[in-house]
């Protein structure tokens, strides 16, 4: 915990973890400096998080390949497959459309190159050890950033180690005639149904899958270096797809906690329900909702789909420019519902509706009840990123057509490896046609290393949720104590929208781990953020409190527009962690006291 508090300027987050997905921020002015890029920041950055800041790790197999395959003209970008790949040359071309650009001649500037390991390569290789290389020209390399912030579909960090070993080896060559990416058609392992967690108490029955002692063993991995030694060379391909199903299994068996007051099912119901054939991994939460949402334009066809409340910023961003028009309602409250339904009784044709349950970083929670309504009326899927909820806490089962997380966030904890799923509800009018459909289109681009980093780090998931949930919502309560220098706290206890989340809350959920807080004046908020002696970085479902300048990280260049939909520019957001309670209540109070002095002597 120390090295996390005392982490410098630029540091991982956590400290001395190559594959962090964190970085110390630790003063307002510093999250200022990497916005303005301004190099006494950005000079100092050893991570990142992953889809907004290229690890070191591939930026130097990207200057390896490069150098043999490229010009001095190009610049290069990672992908995990040809689809993939394919994809970001569309979207660079779709987004140069401008005056005096052709198109044609642009498709001719971009390549791409597949890189795959030779015959002669030693016996243990991951399968999926090919790269697919977007070389394209310095001016269009910002476009192809877009892509790969946006969708989260680039290469992880611990995909390019191992690929970049394989290169420096001289087992990886071009592959003269690409092959198509496939889809995950063979049967996985079945593990035994459950295992006890490392962690203690707080199991939830059947939510525990693991591997079986012995060959290919996962339950006595302890540590990060284990790991690394054990599947940092040879990744065994049994070990992969054991974890990759057990991480299905466990999604599939949080399902049982038991549903909220107003959801209507059982647990022994729920567990029915959802089975891990019914649930697909992705390399990151954002490549969960990107291929969701390109699986519903392939299926529904060319339409307008909506964002409902206030999102996660690339949320959107897919929404609008990946798609073929999106409704925005950005207060996501009974007033935008009103709109919604005026929108289509007047013939406007939706096809999907995507929404946070609670939204990120406001924590309100849109009327599941009435939009399931609505959709069964007009017959358009309903899309919920329950991340901030998760599984413990909330059922939106039975109101969504399909669940979409990240799991790089509370799921894993460990802030040191990312994931993302997607659960389709077998409950409801498109099942069949979803799932048929996304056995074909979804592609196992997750990197195999990752897998069992994430499969180890879930496994005590539901008891530290219960944990963070108690430390979240004991904070919120200290809080509302201090209204001389606090505005307003955002929480799902604390919301106007309370009873929605309630009608969700499982048996024995809580209101999460996320809070959001805002302060009578910019400057208290200063004060505040470069006082408090937690964690200071992007990301959240961190195992230890991480605080963050959320507004500023997310929207600094659009602060004025956030402000129509109540987000303010110095609010400041709030992941808890997993401290003993009544120390972490004294770190903020002591903080708070000190923005008091502050205010007394000025």
């Amino acid at each position: 915990m120390d090295s996390i508090l005392s982490a410098d300027l630029g540091e991982a987050i956590p400290s001395n973890t190559e594959h962090a997905i964190s970085v110390s921020l630790p003063t307002w002015r510093s999250n200022v400096g990497y916005e303005e890029n301004e190099n006494w920041v950005v000079s100092k950055m050893r991570s990142g998080y992953p889809r907004f800041f290229i690890h070191p790790e591939i930026v130097a197999l990207e200057h390896s390949i490069s150098k043999i395959y490229g010009t001095n003209e190009e610049r290069c970008m990672l992908f995990p497959s040809g689809a993939v790949a394919a994809a970001c040359k569309d979207f660079i071309a779709s987004r140069s459309q401008s005056p005096g650009n052709n198109i044609q001649p642009l498709g001719h500037s971009i390549r791409i190159v597949h890189l795959t390991s030779s015959p002669s390569m030693p016996c243990g290789t991951h399968p999926q050890a090919d790269l697919w290389v977007v070389f394209l020209p310095e001016l269009l390399y910002s476009t192809a950033r877009e892509f790969w912030q946006h969708t989260g579909e680039g290469v992880s960090s611990r995909r390019a180690v191992f690929i970049h070993k394989i290169l420096k080896s001289g087992h990886l060559s071009v592959t003269k005639q690409p092959s198509s990416p496939t889809t995950e058609i063979n049967p996985l392992h079945r593990g035994p149904s459950r295992y006890s967690k490392h962690s203690g108490g707080n199991a939830i029955a059947g939510s525990n899958p693991g591997i079986k002692p012995g060959s290919s063993s996962l339950e006595g991995i302890s540590t990060n270096d284990f790991v690394e030694m054990r599947y940092g060379r040879n990744l065994e391909a049994d070990a992969v797809q054991q974890a990759k199903f057990a991480i299905k299994q466990r999604i599939s068996g949080s399902m049982v906690l038991g549903a909220g007051p107003g959801a209507g099912t059982s647990a022994q119901s729920r567990v029915q329900k959802i089975c891990p054939e019914d649930v697909f991994l992705f390399p990151t939460g954002m490549s969960a909702i990107y291929n969701t949402h390109r699986l519903l334009r392939s299926l529904l066809g060319p339409s307008m789909m909506v964002e409902f409340g206030f999102p996660y910023l690339d949320t959107l961003k897919v929404l609008e420019k990946f798609g073929d028009g999106c409704l925005f309602l950005g207060n996501g409250n009974d007033s935008d519902l009103d709109e919604l339904e005026r929108v289509i009784e007047d013939g406007g044709k939706i096809s999907a509706l995507f929404c946070e349950f609670p939204s990120n970083p406001l924590l309100r929670s849109p009327n599941l009840k009435r939009l399931r309504t609505l959709a069964a009326k007009h017959h358009f899927v309903i899309v919920v990123d329950e991340t901030i909820g998760n599984f413990v806490n909330v059922d939106v089962l039975p109101y969504a057509d399909i669940l979409v997380s990240s799991l790089t966030k509370v799921f894993s904890g460990d802030s040191n490896v990312m994931g993302g799923s997607c659960v389709i509800n077998p409950t409801m009018p498109f099942y069949e046609e979803i799932s048929l459909l996304a056995a074909k289109m979804f592609a196992d681009n997750y990197w195999g290393e990752d897998a069992i980093f994430m499969e180890r780090n879930s496994r005590d998931f539901a008891s530290r949720v219960l944990r963070i949930n108690e430390n979240a919502e004991a904070l919120a309560d200290l809080f509302l104590k201090w209204p001389k220098i606090i505005k307003r706290v955002y929480y799902p206890k604390h919301d106007d929208s309370r009873g929605y989340y309630d009608d969700c809350r499982c048996t024995e959920g809580g209101y999460g781990g996320l809070l959001s807080i805002t302060f009578h004046s910019p400057e208290l908020a200063i004060q505040f953020y470069d006082t408090i002696k937690t964690a200071k970085g992007p990301s959240l479902g961190t195992n230890f409190t991480l605080t963050s300048p959320y507004a500023l990280l997310a929207h600094y260049k659009e602060l004025n527009w956030i402000a129509q939909y109540g987000v303010e520019s110095h609010l400041i957001r709030i992941s808890v962690g997993l401290e003993e309670k009544t120390t972490l209540l004294y770190m903020f109070e002591k903080a708070l006291s000190d923005v008091v002095s502050f205010v007394n002597s000025t």
